[in-house]
């Protein structure tokens, strides 16, 4: 009965492209990304910790995904590495942050790559839970680690 969860908001902005889509999201576009990551642990009793009560420091968690995720995807143009040559030269003057990723860049295959992200930065203690990526008002992808034991 002292299991938390604990969850802090991101929010960047990031550009993408899907390749060989049906629709318009086929084009470079952008979006206001929401991200929210989902930790579960139990609060520290140890009375000698500086972090006594807390499941994990929020600045702490913050910090962690900034590092692996926001730093990198904010304000980046995201595309699937083999839509390159749809795009032309992909002129670094021009497009900016360009990451090349070995999958269609969409809400799902993002979260599936912020979790594998993730899993192996946090501290032993605790685990992964819950993942939210929201890429507009009306639209989110999320992951639960018990969707996936």
């Amino acid at each position: 009965m002292q299991t938390i969860r604990l969850t802090k908001e991101f929010k960047f902005e990031m550009a993408h492209a899907l390749k060989g889509y049906d629709g318009l999201c086929k084009n470079i576009h952008g979006h206001s990304y929401e991200l929210l990551v989902t930790v579960i642990g139990v609060p520290i009793s140890d009375r000698t910790s500086t972090k006594l009560g807390m499941v994990m420091d929020f600045g702490d968690l913050k910090k962690i995904v900034r590092n692996c995720i926001v730093d990198e995807f904010d304000h980046a143009l995201v595309l699937n590495r083999e839509s390159v040559n749809d795009f032309g030269s992909l002129d670094a003057e021009f497009f900016g942050r360009t990451i090349l990723v070995d999958y269609q860049p969409t809400s799902e295959n993002m979260i599936i790559d912020f979790v594998y992200r993730l899993k192996n930065q946090l501290p032993e203690n605790l685990k992964l839970h819950h993942l939210l990526l929201r890429e507009t008002v009306t639209s989110y992808a999320e992951w639960f680690a018990s969707d996936n034991e």
